[in-house]
């Protein structure tokens, strides 16, 4: 496995037209990678993320996990920097190699939080809302996904003293764009926090297979990053 980040440059309009569509960087990402890619199952995925820093509206990144080595060259001439270094991929597996239960870990992760409608429970009836797929749209809802989420892929969310749960929900949105002359339509939001690691073989396989649906379009890429209590 693969990680890897490229600086997206935004003061090209061209950036700015990829970054207003998932379905464009989908289509970019691919394109990093030759047809012969295997994409058979999960653990052929590709995982992708764009991470903006709050702090500078300049700071752009693309960041992608891959069983494959990507060629961002294409990228990094038509959305960063031409004549710059086309990114930087690292091998994934001295970080993966190091999970082990009850390691605790920052993390960052873009979520499309969705539930299976098993039961109608509208102001006014609509029978046709049971059996689809709706997003969970209060931070409060997202959370308690995560949590569960946690229960599947390995971890569990560290918390404060009052036990609320250490980690911040932020650009909590409904992302619109269009694929195939239809219109998609996703309710996601980006967590940043720390975990514990319950399962180390379930978590590195979230680590490489994503949590979560919509991962075609930007969601579900888990990043970690070493942490210290003190």
């Amino acid at each position: 496995m693969y990680i890897s980040r490229v600086p997206l440059n935004v003061a090209r309009p061209n950036t700015l037209r990829l970054v207003a569509s998932s379905y464009f960087v989908h289509a970019a990402v691919e394109h990093c990678f030759p047809p012969t890619a295997r994409r058979l199952d999960e653990k052929g995925r590709v995982l992708w993320r764009i991470d903006a820093n709050p702090r500078d509206k300049d700071s752009l990144w693309l960041y992608v996990v891959s069983p494959e080595r990507p060629d961002f060259t294409h990228v990094a001439d038509q959305y960063g920097w031409p004549g710059a270094a086309p990114g930087e991929t690292k091998d994934y597996s001295p970080l993966l190699d190091k999970v082990a239960k009850g390691q605790s870990w920052q993390f960052r992760l873009k979520a499309n939080p969705t539930r299976l409608v098993r039961t109608d429970k509208g102001k006014r009836p609509n029978e046709k809302v049971v059996g689809t797929i709706q997003g969970y749209v209060t931070e409060t809802q997202q959370i308690d996904w995560l949590r569960r989420q946690g229960n599947v892929h390995g971890f569990e969310l560290a918390v404060w003293e009052d036990a609320v749960p250490y980690v911040t929900v932020t650009q909590r949105r409904k992302e619109r764009f269009s694929r195939q002359g239809s219109t998609v339509t996703i309710s996601t939001a980006v967590f940043d926090g720390v975990l514990t690691v319950t399962d180390a073989s379930a978590f590195s396989r979230a680590l490489c297979q994503g949590v979560g649906r919509s991962k075609s379009f930007g969601c579900g890429l888990l990043t970690i990053a070493p942490w210290s209590r003190g």
